[in-house]
């Protein structure tokens, strides 16, 4: 938290590669500071961190509008095609410690392609590393961030008819976070509107986790 007028919500993108985890990034900092583009092999080998500036418009505190200010720290992918799982744990580790270890964190994005089926054991590695990395009350801390969801709108999915022919192994991860998704466009910046929603469910999933965050105090 800043002052009593500005709210800072930290967040962390976690996915296998070209899953538009820094495009996803970019769309909820209403910027371009992750490199995204196709790559047939990895593009993120560092973390990063990115800052909004001050959202207005969707948080009232005490009767009064306070600003919204939106940090993500975007990682390597896991499946890496250049780097251990052991790197990508040490160097995602580190910068939570260091970017989120005062403030402490309150979301994690597992970041999926909605345009691409999960297959049973797919996301195991994934979710291995999220529960390594935030303990065991990582359920409560994780979100899903279903990526090129407007390739299965183009598909003539809606949302609703996505989930009811969606697999047992995403509907499974689904109810382990307790229903924390949302779907997000992956058009190269999207509107303000549709991105003030997104923000809006992210809110919401904290709100609901009572404010709570992880890895505070564990700056070194």
């Amino acid at each position: 938290m800043a002052d009593s007028n500005e709210m800072n919500i930290n967040l962390v993108v976690l996915g296998k590669t070209q899953t538009g985890k820094s495009a996803a990034g970019n769309s909820l900092l209403g910027s371009s500071d992750f490199e995204s583009r196709l790559c047939p092999s990895s593009v993120t080998t560092c973390c990063s961190l990115g800052r909004s500036g001050r959202i207005l418009g969707l948080i009232r505190r005490n009767g009064c509008e306070s600003a919204l200010c939106v940090r993500v720290l975007d990682t390597p992918s896991y499946p890496h095609t250049a780097l251990s799982k052991e790197q990508v744990r040490d160097t995602v580790r580190a910068a939570l410690a260091h970017h989120f270890g005062e403030e402490g964190l309150h979301l994690a994005l597992l970041v999926l392609r909605a345009d691409l089926p999960l297959c049973p054991d797919e996301s195991d590695d994934t979710v291995q590393l999220i529960q390594e990395l935030l303990g065991p009350t990582w359920k409560d801390f994780t979100a899903i961030l279903l990526t090129h969801a407007d390739k299965a709108e183009e598909a003539g999915y809606s949302e609703e008819t996505y989930l009811h022919s969606a697999p047992s192994t995403l509907l499974s991860l689904l109810s382990t976070v307790q229903h924390k998704y949302i779907f997000l466009d992956n058009h190269n910046s999207i509107i303000k509107e549709e991105r003030n929603i997104v923000l809006t469910k992210l809110l919401n999933f904290i709100r609901k986790n009572n404010y709570q965050v992880l890895l505070k105090h564990s700056k070194e």
